[in-house]
Order: structure tokens, then C-alpha cells, then sequence
């Protein structure tokens, strides 16, 4: 399949490398702490400069208002020059603003929608807990209406940069009278709250990005409420939905040249040296790619017009997260743990395949998102 792009887009693509080029940082992005946080928050505060932040948000809350499209043509140019995959920023563009775009009131929106384009906050998600990761709606964490506040009470875990965020799209029961999905309540929570206290945890590549999160008698302003008391599934699905839409852009850009890197590291050596399954994986995966792209493409343009992005985007999840451990696990065994291909990552193959194993379980496992293509893209019975 050939994708081809319009006049403006191709425009757009030349206007965006162009920028990029001149302005992503040349330094190296610290990998975590305080100093990843200003590194991402700074480039933020850059592309606000340049008039390049919100690319596909509407133009009312200070985005571009430009085309979906055009959202993934800027994720590929910024993952050609080398920028993150998935940094700080990451919930707070492409999940909370997205969903007080959709859902939220409009002091909700004048008051955060800018903090956040200005690379003014960070902001992390309390969705997981301990006994509800995959089964989300499981999820125990409480919100207690006390006059003009929900006191909170619970634990999340698998909370990426809650130690560094300034906000959090919470999650919380409400309603434990009614069934499961029918009584949460989305809320937004400031992570300076008495009563919160964050633990850091430390992965296996030695970094501390995820956190836990405890919440004791948490007082949360009811006008934090987003959409009403008891409709937080359906505002937690819009999410989800937005995450699963273009997020895995840049990261498909990032497999692909990791794939030509390896190819090119096997004709520069000798290739007899190699088992033959392994150019014959290598040459599979190099195809996929290809074909995940274009699915990402046909997902965007169906979506267009819809406020709220379709269960589609499950399908590029599924599809891409597998498709990284595959790849990360066939890069070990080309070129060996402990080293890497100059230009691709900042880490070494051990380190990203290590990594690869969160991609199928963060934001909603594989078997989760199985699920999701089953019941509401192909209509089977749960």
C-alpha cells in the first residue's frame, strides 16, 4: 500500500523537519529526576515559542486545529530527529488535554488546556491499582462526597512520573451500590494535595519512573469532577481512546529505523554467520512495519471527524507493542547484550528489550486489547 500525501501535507512535513532541525535541543535528555522533567517541560515551552504545540488541538484552546494527519506526520518528523518516544509530557498532550478537550467544563479548560500547551505542568494517570489493572473497572480506590469535596481514600500503582507531575487524571469509586463500571467518577487531582504520598519504584533498567500512590482523606474539589459523579467510565474510555489513537506514531518511526539499522549492521558483516531464520525474522519484521504504518494512517483518517477517537486504536497497540518485544529480541541476538547501533537509541538492546515487556501491559494488556478488537470492532459476543 502507498501512502500518499497531499500537497499541504507535504508542505506541512517539510515546514515541521525544518523547525525540528533548528530547534530540538542538542543536548542529551537526562533519563530521569527533576532534570528530565525540565528538559521535557522546556521543550514544550519551546514548541509553544515556535507555534508548533497542539498541533491537532482545536484552535478555541490555542492548538493549530490542524488535521489528524498532520498530528502523525509531526510524531514521525519528531522521532526522525531523535526526540523521546514516550516522555513526562506524555499524559498531559496526548491524555488529559485531550479529554477535558472532550469532557471537561470550560473553567476546567481555561484554566489547564493553556498549563499545558506552556509546558506550564506536568501530569501523571491514577487509573491501576493493585487489584485493578487489566480489569480497570475492579478498581477500589474511593471518593466520598463531603460537601463541596470528594474525600479519597485508596492506592494506585504503575503511576509513570507521579513524583515529578503537578496534576493527575484520577479514577475513583463513587458508587459501590451499583455495578462495577457505573459508579467510578474521573476527577483531576492536584499531586501537592495533604494526604498523598508518591513511592518511587525501580524497574528493571534501573530506572524509577513508575511510582505508587497513596491517598489518606484526600480533599478533592467537586468542580475537579470531569463529566459528572458516576459517568467516569465513559470520560475513562475517552482516555484510553486517545492514547491508543496516534500514540504509537513515534514509535513506529523509532522500529523502522532500528530495522534498516540492523539490516545494514548484517550486510556490513558476515551474514553466513547468522542463522537464516534470523534475516528471514528480520525481513517479517521489516514488512510489518510497513504495514503497521499504513494501518495507523487508515485508523487516523477514519477518526477525523469523531471527537472522540474508535476502538480501532487497540488494533495499533496490540499490533505494535508485540511487534517491539519481537524486534528489540531479535536486535539481541544480531548484535549481542551490552551494546548497541550508534543513532537509534539512547540504551542498549539488553536495556530496550527488557523495557519492551511494559509496552504490552501498560495502558491495557495485549489480552485486554484483544478484548477490545473482539467485542467492539469486530461485534462478538463478550
Amino acid at each position: 500500500m502507498e501512502l500518499a500525501l497531499a500537497p499541504a501535507d507535504l508542505a506541512f512535513r517539510q515546514a515541521a523537519r525544518e523547525w525540528l532541525r533548528a530547534n530540538y535541543p542538542g543536548e542529551p535528555r537526562p533519563n530521569d529526576g527533576p532534570a528530565m522533567r525540565e528538559f521535557d517541560l522546556e521543550w514544550q515551552r519551546r514548541q509553544w515559542a515556535g507555534g508548533w504545540a497542539g498541533v491537532s488541538w482545536p484552535k478555541e484552546y490555542d492548538g493549530l486545529g490542524l488535521p489528524v494527519l498532520q498530528q502523525l506526520i509531526w510524531l514521525e518528523e519528531c522521532a526522525l530527529i531523535g526526540a523521546p518516544d514516550i516522555d513526562s509530557r506524555f499524559v498531559a498532550v496526548n491524555h488529559a488535554g485531550p479529554t477535558l478537550i472532550a469532557n471537561g467544563t470550560e473553567d476546567q479548560k481555561a484554566f489547564h488546556l493553556p498549563r499545558i500547551l506552556r509546558g506550564e505542568a506536568l501530569w501523571c494517570q491514577g487509573f491501576s491499582e493493585p487489584q485493578a489493572g487489566s480489569d480497570l473497572a475492579s478498581l477500589r480506590t474511593t471518593g466520598v462526597v463531603d460537601g463541596d469535596a470528594l474525600v479519597v481514600t485508596g492506592q494506585k500503582l504503575w503511576t509513570s512520573f507521579a513524583d515529578l507531575a503537578d496534576y493527575q487524571e484520577l479514577l475513583l469509586r463513587t458508587d459501590p451500590s451499583v455495578p462495577k463500571h457505573k459508579g467510578l467518577t474521573w476527577v483531576i487531582c492536584d499531586m501537592r494535595l495533604p494526604g498523598i504520598t508518591i513511592r518511587p519504584i525501580k524497574t528493571l533498567d534501573g530506572l524509577s519512573h513508575f511510582c505508587e500512590v497513596f491517598y489518606d482523606e484526600v480533599r478533592i474539589p467537586l468542580a475537579n469532577v470531569v463529566g459528572a459523579i458516576n459517568d467516569g467510565w465513559r470520560v475513562a474510555m475517552s482516555t484510553l481512546s486517545f492514547e491508543r489513537g496516534t500514540a504509537f506514531t513515534h514509535g513506529q518511526v523509532q522500529l523502522a529505523a532500528i530495522a534498516e539499522r540492523l539490516a545494514g549492521y548484517l550486510q556490513q558483516t558476515d551474514a553466513a554467520a547468522y542463522r537464516p531464520e534470523l534475516i528471514e525474522r528480520l525481513a517479517t519484521a521489516r514488512a510489518e512495519i510497513a504495514a503497521l504504518r499504513a494501518l495507523t494512517y487508515t485508523n487516523a483518517m477514519r477518526n477525523s471527524d469523531l471527537a472522540v477517537p474508535g476502538p480501532e486504536g487497540s488494533l495499533v497497540k496490540l499490533a505494535y507493542t508485540e511487534l517491539r518485544q519481537r524486534l528489540m529480541r531479535l536486535a539481541l541476538e544480531i548484535v549481542g547484550p551490552g551494546s548497541d547501533l550508534p543513532g537509534i537509541t539512547t540504551a542498549t538492546w539488553d536495556e530496550d528489550y527488557l523495557f519492551s515487556y511494559t509496552e504490552t501491559i501498560a495502558g491495557g494488556t495485549s489480552d485486554i486489547q484483544r478484548n477490545i478488537i473482539g467485542e467492539r470492532v469486530l461485534g462478538l459476543p463478550r
